[in-house]
């Protein structure tokens, strides 16, 4: 008669314990891009899933076409974080509302984006896009790139005709001669030159810094600092990786970017500084620049405070 009473203990004890696992275990949702080599080489290769793994934590991986739709994502908590995206898109998010906190950045890369223009193209100097119809990815880094080097040239975008394109589109339309120029970054930038014979025009080298910003939801951070630890120390040893084996990397790359010549990918990595460091204050000034000249040209709704911001430090490893 007693018998039954462990035997019923026991299955309560599993049925407790199988609770306990199920709520323990966690999902990180990692939202990247094409152009997010970083990450994209982390999840080929497969460290931060085991390293997680460790903790209780899961990984999953969502891709987007660029980085405003992935930053809506966060903002919608549809992802937890972001891998990196550029300077310009977190301003938008900030315009949307978007509850944001930056975890790292990639120093500098002004030679990761370009204007481009076919190789027998007339337009010789950015006075020369007057009129022109203009390829870019609205609110990417290219998109402050456009804005920059029309300002230089005494023009602004009511002069000059806008394609709002994402950048296989902005490629194809260059390519069939439906845009007279197109502003993009890498790969795709290498890619139109060694591929479709694409002139540069002018690239971001003093006139937009192009920095990339890694970011994550607020309520994330500062529930899950050790997760953000964890990915920090991912992307600085992916880098140091990075920058040691060119060629492997390049090696990876080229299926995932639709089989781009491994030539082309090492020579597209060599433009991006791939240098990660935490994120300071004074890091955003740029930021602020950015952010003001989007709103004089009447493509923000309101004005930001760059600084406005959650900022996440590393702990030590």
């Amino acid at each position: 008669m007693h018998t039954r009473r462990p035997l019923l203990a026991g299955a309560l004890l599993l049925t407790a314990l199988f609770s306990l696992t199920t709520q323990a275990e966690e999902t990180l949702r990692i939202g990247y891009q094409k152009s997010s080599t970083l990450l994209t080489l982390i999840k080929q290769r497969g460290d931060l899933d085991k390293t997680l793994a460790d903790q209780g934590i899961k990984v999953s991986w969502h891709e987007f076409s660029s980085g405003l739709p992935l930053l809506e994502a966060l903002n919608l908590n549809n992802v937890d974080l972001s891998a990196d995206v550029a300077d310009t898109v977190p301003v938008f998010a900030q315009a949307a509302g978007a509850d944001l906190t930056y975890y790292a950045r990639e120093t500098p890369s002004p030679t990761a984006q370009a204007i481009l223009v076919p190789a027998n193209s007339p337009i010789k100097t950015l006075q020369d896009l007057k009129g022109k119809k203009i390829a870019v990815t609205k609110a990417a880094g290219s998109h402050y790139l456009l804005i920059a080097a029309l300002q230089k040239a005494g023009l602004t975008f009511s002069d000059v005709n806008t394609a709002w394109l994402t950048p296989a589109d902005g490629r194809a339309a260059l390519e069939n001669g439906s845009v007279d120029a197109w502003v993009s970054w890498e790969p795709y930038v290498t890619s139109a030159k060694v591929e479709q014979h694409a002139r540069v025009l002018v690239s971001g080298k003093g006139l937009a810094s192009y920095q990339r910003y890694y970011l994550v939801s607020t309520p994330y951070a500062k529930a899950h600092s050790q997760v953000l630890n964890t990915v920090f120390n991912a992307l600085h040893q992916e880098a140091a990786w990075l920058k040691a084996h060119p060629a492997a990397a390049a090696k990876i790359l080229s299926p995932l970017w639709g089989n781009l010549p491994v030539a082309t990918v090492e020579q597209a990595n060599a433009q991006r500084s791939y240098q990660i460091e935490p994120v300071k204050s004074s890091d955003l000034s740029e930021q602020q620049k950015i952010a003001d000249a989007f709103y004089a040209a009447k493509l923000l709704p309101k004005r930001i405070d760059a600084q406005d911001v959650g900022i996440w430090q590393p702990g030590k490893p």
